[in-house]
């Protein structure tokens, strides 16, 4: 829960606990062994109470979530009836006297427009029916209006209205919160688009190429290449999961490198070290993949252009050396890449860092070093050592645990 939500919670607990008095309401007994004033309890009650509403407004405003929540709150209040509506309809009625339902729609429709707090007479005729008269408030998420917050009492009550107020920001954060989580997903899915279209339609070809090189002279190792090219594109294009194990983000990697080696051949070493105790940590998805592949571009690039055929490559000079290692550091994993290429000017990656890269290897730095910054924070964005002719070396730490953070 954010400081936003815990501080409305305690100020409606203050109230709460007066209009349990107000509206003829009795808190629980307080048992002999229990330590603290009548207020604490009443604080620690209305926190937990909170607690279990919270869940479903994370989703947002839906018939579903505001029926999951709506017992919480009416509990909240300490109400006869809630009622919680989108701008169109009622989503869900939660205690007595629901037939007042039919008309909770014409009383919110001057809030919907106005943004501003309505009470209401809700006399029905009944003289049974417990609800006389009923307060409505909006909830608002960034200016806009999605929905109203409607409580029942017998009589008029202003702490229960002031109750309400605080009772429907609290639902507020929580929809601000449900708004940063579903814009945090849809930036998260750009920006893995953003990676896929870096998977260059010449990389497709030329792995495609190499294949079909082997199709009469090894037709076994045309088969082994053809599944890893599947499997590869496979896990690169999944459509599930927004993070990844690092067993499964290395496994991809493997099948990146075989088919480059299939075509490059011998001009491509790479050495692989990684510790078997990091394999489950989790990371966000393709996050080691676009550095792997600047490091095979890069050190490939070595050179002053590169070998135009299959025979020419096989054919090159020095072999391009990338080493990567995933090793144990307490709580962390270390994941380090490292190549004997090009390498670059400190100037210019400091720019790809900034937003200014324009080419593919800087959206790939860029982009992975703000996933990583989103996911544990700026202590973990990418430390890379680098300079003209001297190659590259990119370190990134990964906590073992992170609240939030599963390999799917």
């Amino acid at each position: 829960m954010t400081g936003a939500g815990i501080a409305v919670i305690a100020v409606l607990a203050l109230l709460l606990f007066g209009t349990g008095f107000l509206l003829g309401r009795t808190a629980r007994p307080v048992r002999t062994s229990d330590v603290g004033t009548p207020v604490e309890h009443a604080t620690f009650e209305t926190l937990h109470t909170a607690s279990l509403a919270a869940p479903p407004l994370r989703a947002g405003l839906t018939e579903e979530s505001a029926r999951k929540a709506a017992r919480g709150l009416r509990s909240l209040l300490g109400t006869d009836a809630l009622c919680l509506t989108d701008r169109d309809r009622v989503l869900v009625w939660d205690g007595e006297g629901d037939h007042h339902g039919k008309a909770v729609m014409h009383h919110v429709r001057g809030l919907l427009a106005s943004g501003r707090d309505t009470a209401f007479h809700s006399d029905c005729g009944d003289v049974d029916c417990p609800l006389r008269w009923a307060v409505a408030v909006p909830l608002t998420v960034d200016h806009r209006v999605l929905g109203t917050l409607v409580a029942y009492a017998s009589r008029e009550s202003a702490v229960l209205a002031r109750a309400a107020g605080e009772v429907a920001r609290w639902v507020c954060v929580q929809l601000e919160l449900a708004e940063l989580d579903r814009s945090r997903t849809q930036l998260i899915e750009a920006e893995i688009k953003a990676l896929r279209a870096q998977i260059s339609p010449h990389f497709i070809f030329n792995s495609l190429a190499a294949i079909a090189s082997f199709v009469r002279t090894d037709p076994e190792r045309a088969r082994e290449l053809l599944l890893e090219f599947a499997d590869f594109t496979r896990y690169s294009f999944r459509r599930h999961g927004e993070f990844t194990t690092l067993a499964d983000e290395l496994h991809s990697i493997d099948q990146y490198l075989a088919l480059v080696r299939a075509r490059f051949g011998e001009r491509l070493s790479v050495t692989l070290q990684v510790a078997p105790e990091v394999l489950p940590v989790s990371l966000p998805f393709l996050c080691l993949q676009p550095l792997v592949e600047n490091a095979v571009k890069h050190g490939l690039e070595g050179a002053v252009s590169l070998p135009r055929t299959l025979d020419a490559a096989r054919a090159g000079d020095a072999p391009i050396r990338v080493t990567i290692s995933a090793l144990d550091a307490g709580a962390e994993a270390e994941v380090v890449i490292e190549d004997d290429g090009m390498g670059m000017e400190p100037e210019r990656l400091r720019q790809i860092l900034r937003g200014e890269g324009g080419t593919s290897t800087g959206i790939g730095l860029l982009n992975v070093d703000e996933r990583l910054r989103q996911v544990y924070g700026d202590d973990y964005g990418l430390v890379i050592e680098t300079g003209v002719g001297a190659g590259m070396k990119i370190t990134l730490r990964l906590p073992k645990y992170r609240a939030g953070v599963h390999g799917s």
